[in-house]
């Protein structure tokens, strides 16, 4: 099940979609993202943490996995009825297979009606943080790796199996989206190499995105995760980014940042 979490306070709060990771395989879930959804929820963030059917539940992989993702996104609508959620500030922030997920949100805007996985009203999105993303599913399914071979399984086959899958599924195939992004991306992961940030972000900016990677030199795989990290503040830093003006403000005040 989903897990949702509001910040304590008047007023309505900045809503983060938080997506999790773990090859889109179903022996990993939501709970290891639990503290940073509870660090987020400290700095003023409603927090959506979305369950979905993975590889290896009925349903999972080709196309459920990427249908619960989107249906979960847009049940919003239907909390915003109950929680104090301010529906025109929503990010979506996920981590390596759940950044991919998070990118994909704001790209399925660009589906045809005929894809499987088009939805004809999709939840606005102010911005995407994607931690150690997996932004190119086709070039990512090519290459060696602990995560590499998920992508197959995935989508029921490589791309020259089934190109429309891709096409749809990967958010670098679906470019531009129009919706501000960022990448933050360890140089000492050995999970999700740097240039799937490079390369995705270049080819955004190129395309007319607000697109924008921050390289972490320290930083390995989980530490994006990990409110307790060294990088923890640029993850934040990001998120509160891509909020207006006005709502950064109302967060700087109402949950300031504290010492770690």
């Amino acid at each position: 099940m989903p897990s949702c979490g509001c910040p304590q306070g008047k007023g309505r709060h900045p809503v983060a979609v938080v997506v999790h990771g773990g090859c889109w395989l179903n022996q990993y879930s939501l709970q290891y993202m639990t503290h940073l959804s509870e660090a987020l929820t400290k700095r003023g963030f409603a927090t959506w943490t979305l369950e979905f059917r993975r590889v290896g539940d009925a349903g999972g992989g080709w196309p459920g996995t990427l249908q619960d993702v989107a249906l979960g996104t847009d049940f919003l609508r239907q909390l915003a009825k109950t929680y104090p959620l301010d529906l025109g500030e929503v990010l979506v922030i996920g981590h390596s297979a759940g950044g991919h997920l998070a990118l994909w949100l704001a790209a399925r805007t660009q589906l045809p009606v005929s894809s499987l996985l088009y939805t004809p009203d999709p939840l606005p999105l102010k911005g995407v943080v994607a931690l150690a993303g997996i932004a190119d599913l086709a070039t990512y399914s090519s290459e060696a790796g602990s995560c590499n071979a998920a992508v197959e399984k995935l989508m029921g086959g490589l791309p020259a199996a089934h190109p429309e899958r891709y096409a749809q599924a990967s958010p670098a195939e679906l470019l531009p989206v129009g919706v501000p992004q960022r990448l933050l991306q360890g140089a000492a992961d050995p999970i999700v190499p740097v240039r799937q940030a490079t390369a995705y972000t270049a080819a955004a900016t190129a395309a007319g995105d607000d697109a924008r990677m921050v390289l972490i030199p320290e930083a390995g795989h989980f530490d994006l995760v990990a409110p307790f990290s060294p990088v923890w503040s640029q993850v934040e830093a990001a998120c509160l980014s891509l909020l207006s003006g006005k709502k950064q403000r109302q967060l700087a005040k109402k949950h300031p940042a504290t010492s770690r």
